[in-house]
């Protein structure tokens, strides 16, 4: 069993950046993919980035590349998203997930997660 326990969200003008953080339970942290989702109403959730036990392996949806990066802490059991050049678009409720099977070209599918944490909300204005 594995909680998560997102921060690290908040308001920021389009062009800032925001560091979030989710901070895991349990003694099995490493095993796991983790991923960042966020989700806007009425709209499913969407694969932001995921990060692979070792973090040898790091995905990112098209619309993020080259502005997030995600990276983990396996000692602190802590995940990151480090966002920046922030548009309107990016405004949503971020969540992170873990998943027990590995990391790869499914990273995104929402149904491949075992955990989801409660989501921080992250607001974009212009």
């Amino acid at each position: 069993q594995v909680q998560l326990v997102e921060a690290g969200g908040g308001s920021v003008q389009a062009g800032g950046s925001l560091s979030l953080s989710c901070v895991a339970s349990g003694n099995t942290y490493s095993k796991y993919c983790m991923g960042w989702f966020r989700q806007v109403p009425e709209k499913g959730r969407e694969g932001v980035a995921s990060i692979s036990p070792g973090s040898n392996g790091i995905y990112y949806s098209d619309s993020v590349k080259g502005r997030f990066t995600i990276s983990r802490d396996n000692a602190k059991k802590t995940l990151y998203l480090q966002m920046n050049s922030l548009k309107l678009e990016d405004t949503a409720l971020y969540y992170c997930a873990a998943a027990l099977a590995p990391c790869g070209s499914t990273w995104s599918w929402e149904s491949r997660y075992n955990y989801w944490g409660q989501g921080t909300q992250v607001t974009v204005s212009s």
